[in-house]
């Protein structure tokens, strides 16, 4: 008998033993996302963090893995380079941009495809130009990745597919955190991130392709300043957002979602910014929270 309740324990503190985590060290439990395998919403280039789930879990990162391939190629300085589309880089499943080989784009409109309209095409024709292949790529991505601080991540390519050649592409959400925390320093990168659609120059017909982005968030809600969406069937629904409300700018890195990510991110930001902003008791009044409720705590 005692050792029917040592297991029974044991589960009880294996389920709740993250939500503890979090009332204890201040985060806030009031409103537990178990929809989400891993998320993380931070204050932007600071230390406060107002929600966070199994962080250090490694999980694949989908497309969000093409933020490290854009801020690659921009620090390479040769956005202005033109580049010739090469067979390999357009056998890829979609989603993408439609070059063909021999087709002649601008890097920078290369990373514009792959930031706004997840292009994988355009990803790989990244990776080719700047490195020669993408073994070479992928070689460069995990050292400058280790250089950033992404202590648990590995990358396979650059566009994020996670099976056959390319299983074991894996990230954690502390590690894309830092991850689009470097990014966003460099004022191209944010130009970018925040488009909502692209027109793509080829240049030798003067054809031009427009895409679209993916990131509903930033039709839906008005304090969306960017990032990065992501999907493939392991990986889930995945996001990583920034918003920008007053004074307040925040960060969301959310990985596996099972719901609808849009709402949920919406949801997670209005809560991180009553906090941050100090009007939990506004907020609650009007989404009925319970902001003193800390059902995990002892």
């Amino acid at each position: 008998m005692r050792r029917f309740f040592s297991v029974v324990f044991f589960l009880i503190l294996a389920t709740f033993g993250s939500r503890q985590v979090m009332a204890d060290s201040g985060i806030d439990s009031s409103m537990y996302y178990s929809d989400i395998a891993s998320y993380i919403v931070k204050q932007t280039d600071g230390k406060k963090v107002y929600m966070a789930k199994d962080t250090g879990m490694k999980i694949q990162p989908a497309s969000l893995t093409k933020i490290l391939t854009a801020i690659i190629a921009i620090e390479s300085g040769k956005l202005d380079q033109e580049v010739l589309i090469t067979k390999e880089a357009t056998l890829v499943e979609p989603t993408k941009a439609g070059f063909k080989p021999g087709d002649r784009v601008k890097l920078i409109d290369l990373v514009k495809a792959a930031m706004v309209s997840s292009s994988n095409d355009a990803a790989f024709a990244i990776a080719i130009h700047l490195s020669g292949s993408v073994d070479r790529f992928v070689t460069a991505m995990n050292y400058r990745a280790k250089k950033i601080g992404m202590k648990r991540s590995n990358f396979t390519n650059p566009a994020g597919y996670d099976k056959g050649v390319y299983a074991g592409n894996v990230s954690t959400a502390e590690d894309l955190l830092a991850l689009t925390e470097y990014a966003i320093r460099n004022r191209k990168f944010n130009e970018i991130a925040q488009l909502e659609s692209v027109l793509v120059t080829e240049l030798t017909s003067g054809n031009m392709l427009l895409l679209k982005t993916h990131n509903k968030l930033l039709s839906r809600y008005p304090y969306t300043v960017g990032i990065k969406t992501g999907f493939t069937r392991r990986a889930g629904k995945c996001l990583i957002a920034r918003a920008q409300k007053e004074k307040s700018d925040l960060l969301l890195v959310m990985l596996n979602a099972k719901g609808d990510r849009w709402l949920l991110a919406e949801e997670m930001f209005e809560k991180a910014f009553a906090r941050e902003l100090g009007r939990e008791r506004d907020y609650a009044a009007s989404e009925g929270v319970d902001f003193n409720y800390r059902p995990w705590k002892r």
